[in-house]
Order: C-alpha cells, then sequence, then structure tokens
C-alpha cells in the first residue's frame, strides 16, 4: 500500500507554504490564463495580474518571516495570514487579484482572530465562507460564472466536508474539487465564455491557488496538473472569442489612505462613472479597481474620499490589439503628474505610473510597472531629473528578471510626450531608443511655478506668490502673472528657433492662458505650430515644450 503522508498543521509554516506554491503555480498557468481572458475586458493579462498579485504576497510574507531568525521568536499564524493578505492588497492588480487580494482578508479574517484551540477543519472552512462573502461584497456589480462563483462553490464544498473532516487538510481537499467543478461550469453560466469556448481565467487562478493549499497542508501535490490555464480550446486570434469591447478606454487603479464612511461614498461615485468596480481592504487601506472614460474624475474622487497613492491608468486600447493577437514585444512606461498627461500617454499605448507633488514613485513601484507592462523589452521614461536614479535601479531589477530596459532620460513630461510621438513598436529596440532619445533632447522644456517663500534664484530674488518661469530645470523669469510670464518663457526660449510648442495647462491655469499664448506664438513665429493639452490634477500650472 502507497504511504500516506501526514496532513501538516494549519499554522504560521502552512501559510508560508502555501503562499510559495500559490506563487509557483500562477507562474505556471500565467500565460495561459492570459490566453483565455475574455470578460470582463479581453485584455489578456489576467494570469499577469494574479501572478503580481501573489508575488506581492508573498513578498510581504517572506519579509515578516525572515525577521525571525535566532529562534527566540516564532511567527503565529494569525500574524502570517495577516501579513499574506495585506501583501496581496497593496499590490493587487486588475479586476482578478484584486478580488484575489479580498479573498485572501476573508481567510485573515477568520484566521487572524486567534483560532488557538479552534477545530482547524473547521475553522478553515469558516474563513473560506467568509472569503467568498467578502469577495462578493467588495465587487459592485456581481456577475456569476466568474471568479465568485469559483470562491462560492470552494467554499460551499468546505462546509460540508466540515461536518465529517478529520483534518484542514480533508476541506482544502474538498474546496479544491469544489472550485474545480464550479470552474468547468462557467461557460455555461457566462455568455461571453461560451461564445469563446473558455472557463473563466480569474476562476482558473483561484483554483490554482487552493490547489496550493490542498498541497500545502497535505502534502500531496494534486496530479497530474492541478490547473491548465487551457482548460478548453482557446480561439485563434483570427476566430474573434467575443465581441469588441465597447465599455471605458482606461483601467485605474490606486491605493487610498480613508475612513470606511468616505470609502462608502466613493464606491457610489465611482460606481456612476464607470464599470468593473472593485473596493477591497478595510482598517483605513484600500485598494481601487475601477474602469472609467474619465481617469481624471476617478482620482478627483479619491482625493475628495482620502489620500490616493500608487496611482496608474492605463489605456485598454495597447491591452486589446495584444489579445487580438497583435502583443508587442515592447512596451513604454511613464511617470506623470497629472491624469490629463497620464490620459495622453495611455492614448500613444504608454503604461503609465501618475506621481504625486512631492511624492515620487519608488524604484520598487517603477519595477511593479515593468512586470505590468509584461513585455520583452521596455522604454523607461521617468520625465523628471530627480528620477534619474530611481528609474536606473528599476530598470537593473528588470533587467535581472530577463527585461531588456532602456532608460530614456527626461526630464519633463513634454519630452516625454516628444519621445512618445517618434516611438515606433515595429522597429529595433535600439532603433526606437536612439530615435525618442533623440527625440526628447531636442526639445527644451519650461514650466511655470508659483514660489512659496523668498529665495535666492538664478534670476535674482523672488518673493513669496511670485510666478517663476524656468527653462531647462533653471529659474530664468520672475514674474508677478501666469501669462505674463509665460509669454517671456516663451521669448526665451523660440529665440534660438523652434517648429512647435506644446503647452501642458495644470488645474489652476485661467481658461483663456491657452488661446493668448497661442496667438502669442502665431503672432511672432508664423512658422511654428502649437499645440494644447491639459495636465490634470497635480500637474504643474504651465508645461512648455518647443522643438
Amino acid at each position: 500500500m502507497a504511504h500516506q503522508p501526514q496532513p501538516y498543521p494549519l499554522n504560521a509554516e502552512a501559510v508560508r507554504t502555501w503562499s510559495s506554491l500559490s506563487l509557483a503555480a500562477l507562474g505556471r498557468a500565467r500565460e495561459d490564463i492570459d490566453a483565455i481572458n475574455v470578460y470582463p475586458v479581453a485584455d489578456a493579462d489576467t494570469g499577469t495580474n494574479l501572478y503580481l498579485t501573489a508575488e506581492s504576497a508573498d513578498r510581504e510574507l517572506g519579509d515578516l518571516l525572515a525577521g525571525v531568525t535566532d529562534g527566540t521568536a516564532a511567527t503565529s499564524l494569525p500574524e502570517a495570514v495577516r501579513a499574506f493578505a495585506h501583501g496581496a492588497l497593496i499590490g493587487a492588480r486588475g479586476n482578478s487579484g484584486t478580488i484575489l487580494a479580498q479573498l485572501l482578508r476573508g481567510v485573515a479574517d477568520v484566521l487572524g482572530d486567534e483560532p488557538a484551540g479552534r477545530d482547524p477543519a473547521r475553522l478553515l472552512a469558516q474563513a473560506l465562507t467568509r472569503a467568498a462573502e467578502e469577495a462578493y461584497r467588495a465587487v459592485a456589480h456581481p456577475v456569476e460564472g466568474t471568479m465568485l462563483t469559483v470562491a462560492t462553490a470552494a467554499a460551499r464544498a468546505a462546509e460540508t466536508a466540515a461536518r465529517a473532516a478529520e483534518t484542514a487538510a480533508d476541506v482544502a481537499e474538498a474546496a479544491y474539487d469544489g472550485a474545480r467543478a464550479a470552474l468547468a461550469e462557467t461557460p455555461g453560466q457566462l455568455a461571453v465564455l461560451g461564445r469563446a469556448g473558455v472557463v473563466d481565467a480569474g476562476g482558473c487562478g483561484l483554483v490554482a491557488v487552493l490547489g496550493a493549499l490542498w498541497q500545502a497542508l497535505s502534502g500531496r501535490e494534486p496530479a497530474p496538473e492541478p490547473v491548465r490555464g487551457r482548460a478548453v480550446p482557446v480561439p485563434t486570434p483570427q476566430e474573434p472569442c467575443a465581441e469588441e469591447h465597447g465599455g471605458p478606454a482606461y483601467e485605474v487603479i490606486y491605493l487610498l489612505e480613508a475612513a470606511e464612511t468616505e470609502v462608502d461614498r466613493l464606491r457610489t461615485r465611482l460606481d456612476g462613472l464607470g464599470d468593473s468596480l472593485v473596493v477591497v481592504g478595510g482598517d483605513g487601506l484600500w485598494n481601487v479597481h475601477v474602469h472609467v472614460d474619465d481617469p481624471g474624475a476617478a482620482v478627483e474622487a479619491a482625493v475628495v474620499a482620502g489620500r490616493p497613492y500608487r496611482i496608474r491608468i492605463t489605456h485598454f486600447g495597447d491591452e486589446r490589439r495584444r489579445a487580438r493577437g497583435e502583443r508587442s514585444q515592447r512596451a513604454v512606461v511613464a511617470v506623470v503628474q497629472g491624469e490629463g498627461l497620464a490620459g495622453l500617454c495611455g492614448e500613444a499605448g504608454a503604461t503609465t505610473v501618475l506621481a504625486r507633488p512631492g511624492e515620487p514613485p519608488a524604484a520598487a513601484e517603477l519595477a511593479d510597472a515593468i512586470r505590468e507592462a509584461h513585455a520583452r523589452e521596455v522604454v523607461l521614461l521617468p520625465n523628471g531629473a530627480e528620477l534619474r536614479a530611481v528609474a536606473a535601479a528599476a530598470a537593473q531589477q528588470a533587467r535581472a528578471e530577463g527585461v531588456r530596459v532602456a532608460v530614456i532620460p527626461t526630464r519633463s513630461e513634454v519630452q516625454g510626450l516628444a519621445a512618445l510621438a517618434v516611438h515606433d513598436p515595429d522597429g529595433t529596440f535600439d532603433e526606437d531608443v536612439v530615435a525618442m532619445t533623440a527625440a526628447a533632447g531636442a526639445t527644451r522644456y519650461g514650466e511655470l511655478a508659483v514660489a512659496e517663500r523668498q529665495s535666492f534664484t538664478s534670476a535674482g530674488i523672488c518673493q513669496a506668490g511670485d510666478v517663476l518661469g524656468l527653462i531647462d530645470g533653471d529659474v530664468a523669469v520672475i514674474g508677478t502673472g501666469l501669462a505674463e510670464t509665460a509669454e517671456a518663457v516663451l521669448a526665451r526660449m523660440l529665440g534660438s528657433g523652434g517648429e512647435l510648442v506644446t503647452l501642458v495647462l495644470g488645474p489652476g491655469a485661467p481658461e483663456e492662458l491657452a488661446g493668448r499664448l497661442e496667438a502669442y506664438v502665431q503672432h511672432g513665429h508664423l512658422a511654428v505650430d502649437t499645440v494644447t493639452y491639459q495636465g490634470g490634477r497635480w500637474s504643474a500650472p504651465l508645461l512648455i515644450g518647443v522643438e
């Protein structure tokens, strides 16, 4: 008779093993899950988003356990499971990753509440039930035939098994089997899956995570392959698997520090702006995911509710092209201040990291954005002189993971826009980098700012409230009004020639400023064209580019 391994206890080490096995399972299935991703948007990134979410959870749990090295202290189950859930929350990606984070939070709500002395089998069943309930509450408009359905089936099977189960491993096995059965039924529950002939991609990832839980508690590997991303045949790009998505154009994700009462208002506001709304978290920290046509409004709603950060805005156009088989091996990642600029860069195909004034992104955040682009080659536009070292560190980390990265030393968003304008994803990487670098280098950049206090500048002493006109990073003009100072800056910048002026107006700029500056350029420089964009919240009062 074959030897049956003894079940492992439900403890901190089991959570660590579960995390590692989940990450490995999602890594194996990542590309296959991406390939069957047709709902809610066919953007071929569900497997990647789940993997990145699990990676963040595993990293935080690993950091916790690494702190226990002298043998005098041990990590408890509550500590481990809370770290696991918190890591998923702060690193959640996309619709599926955000739901996975809430599922893990539900598990932590039960296992993190001093479970010592309680029946492990019953405890695990309760945790999986709480997970499914909280995930449903987090989604604004739950749909059956999705990851939520699979989670509910797993919880139901776990509750049934717990009545007679001897160990937590028995409950985990029942949950895994229940999830697999529910996953197979999803094409009959959701029309878009049935037309495509695929199972739900998020549910597929959840089955992988539950298979890892069973393996962690039983010591038995689900045989022979616990989850296949291509659970059913996948249509070829020549045979579209679903109708062209007609929903919102942008995905907006951010972390938010806010009170629960403010988050309730935020949910209502965002629900009116778009769809695929998922808000997860609690205890003052939330991860918000929504699809909208107006990313600025989604960010502004967050500012009203609390303090948003790690803001990412992605345009779906490039994702849909890749999902139709037009995947490019190259991507662009750009750092910007202002959601209007993020929209411009997104329309040009870039993944954007939205930075707040005085809060530049860390190297880890840029490295995450490079991973999220899931391309073999990435061009990184830091768009700020102070970010060059951070960008270099992120690039080095990505290179260690096998991604070819080039950092173009853009010092302003207008230089980044100039580089994006000549970006050619079909050319060779080296040619593209050279062309983008040349375009950025040929763009002089100016900026208007308001002095906060008296200080010495390269143009003399300024007083609080003065308007400062900067050219290539140095104060060149000190004025009293935005329009007059902007004209003085333009006169100096165009003195050495130019063919195109780019104006990016911030939220504090008066409506008539753009028209006045366009007329000023046209009157004094007939051969120079002018384009004007809205920078959005957090952008400078005025950015100027001269090419």
